[in-house]
């Protein structure tokens, strides 16, 4: 199963998607704790540092533009600082925000969480839920008429703050379902009814026997057939912490996921790591099975670091792809991923012609670059099948690209010439595009 996910992964391109939910600030206000108040008996915090980063919805914007995705969000801020400073954090990361509706009336909610010693002592919420006006319910249905169409993937993160009511959630499904889009969501609350024809519905297990009303004593399954005749959803992923993750389809069918960790150090923003991979397989054609497996990769890479974390295609590529010769090659149609896994990874880079004759030499330079992760190009159009073969079997090569070198940034760049290896310059991939273009 993992060879045949591996072989999936290779067929990753970039998406489009649609961030539908409530919009939060995370504050994180840490410092010291060296005294009593006088004034009260309790602690007082000498604060040293202070960061605010998109949270709620917009964490889970972040987390599915970290696996190469455009994304474009819709939800409501205040037209305050915080609401401000919220647009401004999710643009750097190159996020669409301009569906961001700022009103004056509501106020950006903050969560201001106050740390000693890495340790949380309190945790500060700036927040009023109130339904959004009915007033601009007709203007927002009639974005996501225009919007929906022009997306691979449709992401709702609710968060309970009344953005989302029934009214937009039903037309944002329908809308969606009439366009073949598939539609994912992390639901609020305990009335999943309102998800009702969702294509997948990810609570966690807590809020799935919430929403269930049935003891905790009672199967999962049991749990899982309530959900699923409430919302006619066509999967249900219900994401169980340190346990792993279940899989539910409606008519009875079962496959359970374990946590994929070396070690699980905080389960904290896990799930919008889940939320994130399900967006980058479901856009990208895989089948539900492979979607829920690369999601429980993603998560077990998650919850070995501490706090909200965004998981990259590279990250999920060192763990999912083996060392055999399939998983290392790839073609013209795959650029994109490779270039994704390289970034903000040290790695040396080998320029080969396809004529190239598997020689000593040859063998001798690559052990020679092994002390780095070693990417080989081969230019110039199609290899000879031996020399791939030859290549992709070694364990010193790590990547071998046959298509365009588009975005590549390595350490160091080395090519065989007359039988010797030598550096080069990087103007020498210029020269590779240049000539990759006139082929086109």
């Amino acid at each position: 199963m993992m060879s045949q996910l591996a072989k999936s992964f290779h067929s990753i391109k970039p998406f489009r998607a649609l961030v539908l939910g409530d919009f939060v600030v995370d504050t994180y206000t840490s410092g010291k704790v060296k005294r009593i108040s006088p004034e009260a008996p309790v602690q007082v915090l000498e604060v040293l540092r202070q960061e605010s980063k998109p949270g709620g919805a917009g964490n889970a914007a972040k987390n599915i533009a970290a696996m190469g995705a455009h994304v474009t969000v819709m939800g409501r801020i205040g037209d305050d600082f915080e609401g401000r400073q919220l647009r401004e954090e999710l643009a750097k990361d190159g996020i669409d925000v301009s569906h961001l509706l700022a009103l004056p009336s509501y106020r950006t909610p903050v969560k201001n969480r106050l740390i000693a010693e890495s340790q949380q002592l309190l945790r500060v919420d700036f927040e009023t839920i109130t339904p959004l006006e009915s007033t601009f319910e007709p203007e927002i249905i009639e974005r996501l008429r225009h919007l929906i169409p022009t997306v691979q993937v449709v992401a709702i993160s609710d968060y309970g703050k009344g953005f989302l009511t029934t009214p937009l959630l039903t037309a944002a499904i329908h809308i969606a379902k009439q366009a073949g889009i598939p539609l994912i969501v992390d639901p609020k609350g305990t009335d999943f009814s309102k998800y009702r024809g969702a294509t997948v519905l990810k609570p966690n297990s807590s809020e799935a026997y919430a929403a269930a009303k049935l003891p905790t004593t009672a199967p999962l399954e049991h749990i899982a057939q309530t959900l699923l005749d409430t919302t006619q959803v066509d999967y249900l992923l219900i994401t169980r912490s340190e346990a792993g993750i279940s899989l539910f389809e409606p008519h009875g069918k079962r496959a359970d996921f374990p946590v994929r960790s070396k070690e699980v150090k905080d389960v904290t923003g896990a799930g919008d790591t889940v939320l994130a991979a399900l967006c980058l397989s479901l856009a990208n054609g895989l089948d539900m099975a492979s979607a829920t497996q690369l999601a429980n990769i993603a998560a077990g890479i998650a919850i070995e670091r501490f706090g909200c974390v965004q998981v990259t295609l590279s990250e999920i590529a060192a763990r999912l792809l083996p060392d055999d010769a399939d998983s290392k090659v790839f073609d013209e149609h795959q650029t994109h991923l490779l270039a994704q896994i390289l970034q903000k990874r040290s790695y040396a880079l080998l320029i080969l012609e396809k004529t190239q004759s598997i020689t000593r030499a040859l063998l001798q330079s690559i052990r020679h670059l092994a002390k780095d992760e070693l990417l080989i190009h081969i230019a110039d159009g199609t290899p000879q099948d031996d020399l791939v073969a030859f290549l992709s079997s070694l364990q010193e090569v790590r990547f071998l690209s046959l298509g365009p070198l588009n975005a590549f940034q390595p350490r160091a760049i080395f090519k065989m010439e007359d039988g010797e290896l030598q550096a080069a310059g990087t103007a020498i991939l210029g020269d590779l595009l240049q000539q990759s273009s006139s082929v086109v």
